[in-house]
């Protein structure tokens, strides 16, 4: 499978957010996170970098 691992990142530090996610999308909001399992998420949050090779999405919290 190819999905990937969505995490906030602060201070160098990883905190899960989804496992499995399928689609990442802007929403005015947010992130709107959805998992291969159809489970969906909004966060307020913008992408901070991608590392495709470990399956991973950061994101940085908006203040």
């Amino acid at each position: 499978m190819c999905e990937a691992n969505a995490y906030f990142i602060e201070n160098g530090e990883e905190t899960l957010i989804m496992e499995a996610v399928d689609t990442v999308a802007p929403e005015p909001e947010g992130i709107l996170l959805t998992s291969i399992f159809g489970d969906q998420k909004l966060v307020k949050a913008s992408i901070h970098s991608l590392s495709l090779v470990d399956h991973k999405v950061f994101l940085q919290k908006k203040g």
